[in-house]
C-alpha cells in the first residue's frame, strides 16, 4: 500500500530533575550540597532513507517520544541524557508544523536530518544554589519541558521523469516496457491507483521514471485523484505527456492534451515551465498519415512541442522518446536553473528563544474567586520549589514578586486573605513573607 501523506505527533524527551542531595562525611556533621545536575532530554530527529517508499508505518504508529533525561544524583553525579528518537523517511518527505501549517524541512539526501523537536535541558543540582546567606539549599531545578507538537509529513516522490495524462492512455504500459516494474495494467480507468517508480537503463546511464496515476479534468480542484497525485509532478525534471491519439475511447486527443495543460497550470504554473515531451500512443491503431493524426501532430508542435509516435505495448517508438527524455536531463544538469518557489519555514530560533519564557501572565477567576498566575519559566520554577523549606519558598515569592506580578494582582484587587492559584496549587496572600 503506497500512502503518501501522515499526521503523528512527536514529543522529545524531559530534562531531568537537578538532586537535592548533601554530602555525609566522617568527622564533618554539616556537609555541604553535592545534588548533580539533571541530564538532557532526548531530541527528535527525522533522517531520510532511500530504502523507504511510502510512509505507511505512519499510519499504524502515530505518535512517537523520546526518552528523558535521568534525575540528578548524590556527590555531584549528572544524571544520564535520554537517547535521542531517529525517525526515518522516505526521501521526498516534506514535514510540516500542524499549527503554523510552515515547512520545517524538506528532506531530499539520503542520510539528511534535522532535530524537529529539542529535548528539555537537565536541571541543575542543589550544590548551585549556594551562597554566601544559603548554605545549605534543600532546593533544586527542576528539568526543562519537553516538546510536544503534530506534524504532517508528506512524500512526494523524487523522479528524473513523470508520466502525465488522462487515464487508460498507456502511462503504466510505457513504464512497464521501458523499465522492471510491473505496474497493474488493464483496460478500465485509475487501474493505477498509487504512483509506480521504475529505473530506466538507456546506454550508459539511467533516470528514474515515475507513472503518476490518471489525471481527470477538474484534478486541481481535488477531483478525481487530483491532490493526491498531482503533488508527485513537482519534483520531477521532465514531463512525458501520454495521449491516445487514436481516440479508442471516444474522446478528442487536442482536447485531452489541452485538458491535462490546463490542470497542470492550474495546480502549479511552474510545472508547465519543465520540458515536456509529447507522446502519441496507440499509433498502432490509426495510420500516421491519418488526418486526425496529423492534426494533432501539427497542433502540439506549433505550442512548442515535440511529438513522437508510439505504441507502448509493440514497443514502437520508445526508445526514441526515452532518449529525448535522456537529452533533457542531460541539459538540465548541465544547466541547473534556481528554485524560484518561495517557502516558508519554520523558525527553529524563536521556537528555543521564547521571548514571552520569562512573562507571567495574571488573571482573576470569577467562578472560583481565585487570583490566577501562569508563565513557562514560572511553572519551571514553581516545579522546582520545596514546599517543606523556607528558603526555596522565599525565592518562588522573590521570583514572582521581581517579575512584577504581585503588583499587578494588587491592581487588579488583591487585597490580604485572597487566595493565588499556580497550577493546580492554591495559597492565601499574605503581605509580610
Amino acid at each position: 500500500m503506497f500512502v503518501d501523506r501522515a499526521r503523528i505527533t512527536i514529543k522529545s524527551g524531559k530534562g531531568g530533575d537537578g538532586a537535592v542531595t548533601f554530602r555525609r562525611e566522617p568527622f564533618v556533621p554539616q556537609g555541604g550540597p553535592d545534588g548533580g545536575d539533571g541530564g538532557d532530554g532526548g531530541d527528535i530527529i527525522f533522517q531520510a532513507d532511500r530504502n523507504l517508499r511510502t510512509l505507511m508505518d505512519f499510519k499504524y504508529k502515530r505518535k512517537y517520544e523520546a526518552e528523558s533525561g535521568q534525575n540528578g544524583m548524590k556527590k555531584n553525579r549528572f544524571g544520564k541524557d535520554g537517547q535521542d528518537l531517529i525517525i526515518k523517511v522516505p526521501m521526498g518527505t516534506v514535514i510540516m508544523d500542524e499549527a503554523s501549517g510552515t515547512v520545517m524541512k524538506d528532506l531530499t539526501e539520503d542520510g539528511e536530518s534535522f532535530v524537529a523537536a529539542k529535548g528539555g535541558r537537565g536541571g541543575r543540582g542543589n550544590v548551585h544554589f549556594k551562597n554566601s546567606v544559603r548554605q545549605a539549599p534543600n532546593f533544586a531545578e527542576a528539568g526543562g519541558a519537553a516538546k510536544e507538537r503534530n506534524v504532517i509529513l508528506e512524500l512526494k516522490l523524487i523522479a528524473d521523469v513523470g508520466l502525465v495524462g488522462f487515464p487508460n492512455v498507456g502511462k503504466s504500459s510505457l513504464l512497464a516496457v521501458s523499465t522492471s516494474a510491473q505496474p497493474k495494467i488493464a483496460n478500465y480507468h485509475f487501474t493505477t491507483i498509487d504512483p509506480n517508480l521504475g529505473v530506466v537503463q538507456l546506454y550508459d546511464t539511467s533516470f528514474v521514471m515515475a507513472d503518476i496515476a490518471g489525471i481527470i479534468e477538474g484534478a486541481s480542484e481535488g477531483l478525481g485523484m487530483g491532490f493526491k497525485f498531482l503533488k508527485h509532478i513537482e519534483r520531477t525534471k521532465v514531463l512525458i505527456h501520454i495521449v491516445d491519439v487514436s481516440g479508442s475511447e471516444g474522446r478528442d486527443p487536442i482536447d485531452d492534451f489541452n485538458k491535462i495543460n490546463k490542470e497542470l497550470e492550474a495546480y502549479s504554473p511552474r510545472i508547465l515551465k519543465k520540458p515536456q515531451l509529447v507522446a502519441a500512443n496507440k499509433i498502432d491503431l490509426i495510420d500516421e498519415d491519418d488526418p486526425k493524426y496529423l492534426e494533432f501532430k501539427d497542433y502540439v508542435e506549433e505550442k512548442g512541442y515535440k511529438v513522437f509516435p508510439m505504441s507502448a505495448p509493440l514497443n514502437i517508438g520508445v526508445q526514441e522518446i526515452l532518449s529525448a527524455a535522456l537529452h533533457e536531463l542531460q541539459v538540465i544538469e548541465a544547466n541547473p536553473e534556481p528554485d524560484e518557489d518561495y517557502v516558508e519555514y519554520f523558525d527553529f530560533d524563536a521556537d528555543e528563544n521564547d521571548p514571552t519564557y520569562r512573562d507571567i501572565k495574571a488573571s482573576y477567576d470569577e467562578e472560583n474567586n481565585v487570583y490566577v498566575l501562569e508563565g513557562k519559566q514560572l511553572t519551571k520554577i514553581f516545579n522546582s520549589t520545596n514546599f517543606n523549606d523556607m528558603g526555596s519558598l522565599r525565592y518562588l515569592y522573590k521570583y514572582i514578586e521581581k517579575n512584577g506580578a504581585i503588583d499587578k494582582l494588587k491592581e487588579m484587587g488583591l487585597e490580604e486573605g485572597d487566595t493565588i492559584r499556580i497550577q493546580n496549587y492554591e495559597f492565601e496572600y499574605w503581605d509580610e513573607y
